[in-house]
């Protein structure tokens, strides 16, 4: 009788949620002012955690933790797979010979041809889980969690390394001078100058697990375990902080007025040029991803209720695409205008909402649709 009376208690509370969860998708959709997107195209996977990068031609790519490398066509055909030897939970980078860049929990980097041959690997001390970052000349950036951060040749041989106090999941950002930013589990941020030297380190209350975006002067926006959206320049010099609370992994990203968009446990927060609060949406679940800002100061992001959502840049509910599954990676767009969206345990969808990427510094995670982690194309012009 008590075993019966638990799994009715425990029935109960399952179905107390789902109608929780329904009555919040119902209010949210009764708030906004368009349909959802149009679905181009779809293809079955299974679990990931990586943002998708986009090739110069159109061509999606993205890894699994089923230890799958994929490349599909803008059409949505699969083009390539390529088996890796562990799970890859770090996003790829494609430079400009389209060479595709990825870290792998095999303790690898791997460089792949656009057909998906093998160039090289490199192999560090313990998992990749940092995304690649490329520099100008060709130089690919990563950490490692064996403690060190790398800097590899195009060749794939090791042009020097650095010793940092912890482990490294953070993916590096690439400043217009060549320096490079990193977060790091010793709870700091490290900017190392190009041939590796230390150039300043900045502490924080807790480890750095989120990855820098860059403004057009080159400060540094990023997030601490500590529960703090930190703004420093390009000396190492705290600009403004912001209390947020939030213990999420989520990067920021820059809308084109300066305005910075990042998910603080389950809500998206926009935090004025001055690191004033703007406002927040509440996204009724926790939102791991980062945002995704398109042009027009619109912002798009994923939550873990499973479901990409899109707002105004006053906060107002524009639309919003469900899916059955939860969302972790952030929205990538091509060229086209298409939005490409992952869902963890169920597929990656192509959506036609025929908006391109804010003209901004950094209005995505890694910066750009090939996720190169480099400040570029953009001249300085903030304060």
């Amino acid at each position: 009788m008590a075993r019966d009376a638990q799994s009715g208690t425990i029935a109960l509370l399952r179905f107390l949620i789902v109608v929780l969860l329904l009555s919040q998708g119902a209010i949210a959709a009764s708030e906004e002012t368009n349909p959802p997107p149009a679905v181009r195209w779809s293809a079955e996977l299974f679990i990931y955690d990586t943002t998708p990068a986009i090739g110069p031609d159109g061509t999606v790519y993205l890894g699994d933790i089923w230890q799958e490398f994929m490349a599909f066509t803008p059409s949505g055909q699969r083009k390539w797979t390529f088996r890796a030897g562990s799970d890859i939970e770090s996003s790829s980078a494609i430079a400009e010979d389209g060479t595709i860049y990825f870290g792998c929990r095999d303790r690898k980097l791997y460089a792949l041809n656009p057909a998906g041959k093998v160039k090289w690997t490199f192999t560090t001390g313990a998992w990749v889980d940092s995304s690649p970052a490329l520099a100008s000349d060709g130089t690919i950036y990563f950490g490692s969690w064996d403690k060190s951060f790398y800097a590899l040749n195009p060749d794939g041989s090791l042009k020097w390394k650095f010793a940092a106090g912890a482990e490294i999941d953070s993916s590096p950002a690439v400043g217009r001078d060549g320096t490079i930013y990193f977060g790091c589990h010793d709870k700091k941020l490290y900017a190392l100058s190009p041939d590796g030297r230390k150039r300043w380190e900045f502490g924080t209350g807790g480890p750095v697990i989120s990855s820098p975006a860059l403004d057009a002067s080159g400060r540094i926006y990023f997030t601490s375990v500590d529960g703090n959206l930190y703004v420093v320049n390009t000396e190492g010099k705290q600009v403004w902080r912001l209390y947020t609370g939030g213990v999420t992994g989520s990067s920021p990203s820059l809308a084109e007025d300066g305005t910075t968009y990042v998910g603080v446990n389950d809500a998206l927060w926009a935090i004025s040029p001055d690191g004033k609060k703007k406002w927040e949406i509440p996204a009724g679940n926790s939102v791991r991803s980062s945002p995704t800002v398109i042009q027009g100061d619109g912002v798009y992001v994923n939550t873990f209720q499973r479901d990409l959502r899109a707002v105004d840049a006053d906060g107002r509910p524009l639309w919003s695409f469900y899916a059955n599954s939860f969302a972790d990676p952030s929205p990538a767009i091509g060229t086209d205008g298409m939005t490409y969206i992952l869902f963890r345990f169920h597929q990656l969808y192509a959506l036609d909402t025929h908006a391109g990427l804010a003209k901004s510094a950094w209005p995505k995670f890694r910066g750009n649709a090939r996720n190169t982690g480099r400040l570029e194309g953009i001249a300085p012009s903030m304060p």
